[in-house]
């Protein structure tokens, strides 16, 4: 069994270096495990550096995340995400509710998954995040952008998964079975400035777990993003040039029996008085893995506390909380 260490009060998210780490040198694996871990207890989230991801794709992608939301809204609203049957698509203003006490969020976003023919199985069985992708009309080198994007993001988060097994005392390769034909979803958001006009508790995106595996967080200079600490504490976590903030989705702290957490976060675009992009990608496992409770982190003093679920089912569950339906 990993043994259990009480999450500390930390002040900041950490940053960890993963340069070393490209090339498999045991010592900076094990070095970048050790760091994962502790933030893993502390908050969920941390910032990675060094993560391969080259600048020019990075800015590309805030570029054209930009020039989508500028399009005419009928034009947005004519790839609207519920003419997928896999969800890809645009979601109009306050479209969604990630705490169900409060108002719909503040922000509109575009959703697309892996590129798959319609004749895949999974795009025909309407998996989220499989096939359907609808793509913008007056918006040539968009869907490229994306996709390009897209497989960058897959191959880091792999990398990360690897690196989160060693932290688990677990074989490097632990979760590779669980993450051949992953539900990678990317994501682009836009928060408008905080109207002074917003109902009470309404703010960009209400306090939420993500839901998934990690979350590979790219967000511009504007800054608005808190992390609850375990003392409900809230830290910001401000921009850092030439960093992802990473975060636990609510798999690993179910494959973790609890003791890896997937924390409260919220976005409140209150400063910067200017628009706030962001660009999350959502790296979960296969729709049919089974997620359970992970040897090293039970034992006779600590049984598993979450009846085992697939991917799928959990990731259903909680998209019908937010949007309503699935």
């Amino acid at each position: 069994m990993v043994l259990y260490i009480p999450p500390s009060k930390p002040d900041q998210i950490p940053v960890i270096d993963l340069s070393a780490t490209h090339t498999g040198d045991v010592q900076a694996c094990q070095k970048a495990a050790a760091e994962i871990r502790k933030a893993a207890l502390d908050t969920g989230f941390l910032y990675v550096c060094g993560h391969g991801v080259p600048d020019q794709l990075i800015q590309d992608q805030f570029a054209w995340s930009k020039r989508f939301f500028e399009l005419p809204l009928a034009e947005r609203m004519a790839i609207h995400l519920y003419q997928s049957p896999t969800r890809s698509g645009y979601e109009p203003m306050a479209g969604q509710a990630l705490d169900a006490d409060s108002p719909p969020d503040l922000k509109e976003s575009f959703y697309c998954g892996e590129e798959l023919p319609a004749d895949h199985p999974f795009a025909m069985a309407s998996i989220r995040g499989f096939g359907h992708n609808q793509w913008p009309a007056s918006l040539p080198g968009f869907r490229t952008q994306m996709l390009a994007y897209h497989a960058a993001m897959k191959g880091l988060g792999h990398h990360l998964m690897r690196l989160l097994a060693l932290s688990l005392e677990l074989e490097a390769d632990h979760f590779d079975r669980y993450f051949t034909m992953p539900m990678a979803n990317l994501r682009l958001i836009k928060y408008p400035p905080h109207p002074a006009h917003a109902a009470f508790n309404q703010i960009g995106a209400g306090a939420h777990t993500d839901w998934g595996g990690l979350t590979l967080l790219l967000q511009d200079q504007s800054g608005g993003l808190e992390v609850q600490d375990v003392h409900g504490t809230w830290l910001a976590a401000p921009p850092i040039e030439g960093t992802y903030v990473v975060n636990l989705g609510d798999l690993i702290q179910k494959w973790t029996n609890d003791i890896y957490r997937s924390n409260f976060h919220r976005v409140r675009n209150g400063v910067s008085g200017s628009d706030r992009y962001s660009v999350p990608f959502f790296y979960s496992p296969n729709p049919d893995a089974l997620i359970e409770c992970i040897p090293t982190c039970q034992g006779p003093d600590r049984p598993p506390m979450h009846a085992p679920c697939t991917c799928q089912a959990h990731m259903d569950s909680r998209w019908k909380e937010t949007y309503g339906k699935l």
